[in-house]
């Protein structure tokens, strides 16, 4: 056995609190049990790498750390993932056996494995490729969005995912969370790593309500009255929020919806976070941490904690990284990812981000933006869109937005609206009352309505961030249109 599934059996064996889920509460007892039995099956099957497609629930935290137990490669698959991009990760991976929630049949063309002991899942044998390898040491294989439609393989050891939760569980230890509710999805690297390993650390109990309890509809869909039952019912201390679960729960909130008093620890991370938004989440008393981080350094990088913190900021470095500005752009070494799958290289030495930034004199990293995503406006500006966007999303009428500016004496947003019937004079209102907050060059003068952008759509990626040249390209019509007539108001006198 490795030095890391040892490590990994000592925490099961020391956990000593239960996994509360919708249809049932598993003790440590019961949970230690059905791991073990599940690992001695691993064991003897002599399967190095297994794939799963189940949704959030005790059985995926049985699986998961069964095969950290028993040194075996994990490949978590979100629910939403398309046939298509579930077949590229299971070619690329060189996954064996795919695990999926009862009689589920993938069709994938696998011979069937039957149940597996201590889950309520159904296995099946696939047909892995001889030619594909795993890196040496590789515990997770996360798939990120990537530029195209297929998901890039990124793998992890389990060496780095335990040195990653054993930095925030030392980062909420002053508040100590007695009990985390577990909101994204566990295939998420996130939640796995925040979420389950670290509250596992921690000594905390754990919720796993399913998706459907959660209100999650798809990949981007959410139901609010859904969210905010399943948050009465588990009364959790921390959770782990995107920024629209965020602002979903401050509008709910400012609208008289109650929330949880038993809330203590909300990290926020997976975007950039409007100010605003951090300020109302203030006035409503919401105890919110930002963050920021990437799978290629095992998830969280820096973060806000008690004590440490500054809002505008993600928070300093956590213990096992080191963060630099190298040419405006975030660095960071420490630890980091082994490989990307299909021969992508990983260059040696610290990791180039791609995220623009600057940390202060006190140590606080501040993030304005993607290199990539940046565009010059025609009177020389460099504007940074996730900026200007997370600004849009703050405000409540505004459900989805891409902006984009390139060599154009002003800014153009493709917007969703989230109240549609509310017409065009309540969205006008809306982006008046932001740009006012907007430096001139950055205001909004012209925009496009759009239906939802959707992962089905190609217009999200996996993670629910936007395609921008997708969605450039889908609304080109609309956009040429909008700067062939005057803008809808003044964006002030550019310099």
């Amino acid at each position: 056995m490795s030095a890391a599934a040892q490590a990994f059996l000592h925490l099961l064996q020391g956990h000593r609190q239960p996994v509360l889920a919708s249809q049932e509460t598993v003790t440590a007892s019961a949970l230690q049990s059905r791991v073990l039995e599940l690992a001695q099956w691993l064991q003897r099957s002599g399967v190095g790498c297994v794939a799963s497609r189940l949704d959030n629930g005790p059985d995926w935290m049985v699986l998961d750390l069964a095969l950290r137990v028993a040194d075996v490669a994990h490949v978590p698959l979100p629910t939403f993932f398309s046939q298509e991009q579930v077949q590229h990760a299971l070619h690329s991976s060189a996954a064996q056996l795919l695990v999926t929630a009862g009689d589920a049949s993938p069709a994938h063309g696998e011979a069937d494995a039957g149940d597996l002991p201590g889950l309520r899942a159904h296995a099946a044998w696939l047909r892995a490729p001889a030619s594909v390898a795993l890196p040496a040491g590789t515990a997770c294989v996360t798939y990120t969005s990537g530029s195209t439609g297929h998901p890039r393989g990124v793998c992890l050891s389990a060496e780095t995912l335990l040195t990653v939760a054993g930095s925030l569980a030392d980062a909420a230890a002053e508040i100590a969370p007695k009990r985390h509710l577990c909101l994204m999805p566990l295939s998420t690297l996130l939640e796995n790593v925040a979420g389950l390993y670290a509250a596992v650390l921690s000594g905390a109990e754990i919720a796993l309500p399913s998706l459907q309890e959660i209100g999650y509809t798809g990949a981007s869909g959410l139901d609010v009255p859904t969210l905010l039952r399943c948050l009465h019912r588990y009364q959790p201390e921390s959770i782990i929020l995107v920024p629209q679960l965020l602002l979903a729960l401050v509008m709910a909130a400012e609208q008289g919806a109650a929330l949880p008093a038993s809330l203590r620890y909300l990290a926020v991370g997976g975007g950039r976070v409007a100010p605003q938004l951090l300020a109302r989440a203030r006035q409503l008393n919401l105890p919110v941490f930002e963050g920021y981080g990437l799978t290629e350094c095992g998830s969280v990088v820096c973060l806000n904690r008690p004590g440490a913190q500054r809002d505008g900021s993600v928070g300093q470095p956590l213990p096992h990284a080191q963060v630099q500005i190298v040419d405006g752009e975030i660095v960071v070494d420490g630890v980091r990812a082994l490989a990307y799958l299909g021969g992508e290289p990983l260059p040696p030495g610290p990791i180039h981000t791609g995220d623009l930034g600057h940390i202060d004199a006190d140590g606080y990293v501040h993030v304005t933006g993607r290199r990539k995503n940046v565009f010059i406006t025609a009177f020389g500006r460099n504007v940074s869109p996730e900026w200007v966007e997370s600004e849009l999303l703050s405000h409540p009428a505004i459900a989805q937005a891409l902006v984009w500016g390139e060599a154009r004496a002003d800014n153009v947003a493709v917007l969703v609206p989230r109240f549609p019937q509310q017409g065009t004079p309540a969205l006008e209102a809306a982006l008046a009352a932001i740009n006012a907050g907007l430096p001139d060059y950055a205001r909004i003068a012209r925009y496009v309505l759009a239906t939802p952008f959707t992962v089905q759509a190609g217009l999200l990626t996996a993670n629910g961030r936007p395609r921008r040249e997708a969605i450039l390209a889908h609304y080109q019509t609309g956009i040429d249109a909008a700067y062939g007539h005057p803008a809808f108001s003044s964006t002030g006198d550019h310099a």
